[in-house]
């Protein structure tokens, strides 16, 4: 009020605004994801085994597939399965899942390279 009122009566009011003043700003960069971010030797993203590139390779030219066809069949990036089968991928297990299904080799767990046991889904 007290502003609204110099305002009126001609006189100079000086205002700043606040950066970010009255936002939901809450997402920030802790120093942990500073650091895995610059991948040091002892904190660093933990990348797709050489192995396992391998074996999505095997099965993917097994079936007769391009790197661009699994893509397609699998709703990603060819670049995704390019980084996969060259090692540079962080793993995710949704991807990792949609490519054992559609390659029919097991990438995770103990018995990398192994056929894809397909049984009933259980409810």
């Amino acid at each position: 009020q007290a502003i609204l009122a110099a305002q009126r009566r001609g006189e100079d009011v000086e205002t700043s605004k606040k950066w970010a003043a009255g936002q939901n700003k809450q997402h920030f960069i802790t120093k942990n994801t500073a650091k895995l971010d610059r991948e040091t030797e002892e904190l660093h993203h933990d990348r797709v085994p050489l192995e396992v590139g391998k074996v999505i390779q095997q099965g993917r030219q097994s079936k007769g597939m391009t790197q661009k066809d699994l893509a397609t069949k699998i709703n990603e990036k060819p670049q995704v399965i390019a980084d996969y089968e060259s090692g540079r991928a962080i793993p995710n297990n949704q991807v990792m899942g949609k490519i054992e299904r559609a390659i029919g080799l097991k990438l995770r767990g103990k018995d990398i390279g192994k056929p894809l046991e397909t049984g009933p889904k259980g409810k």
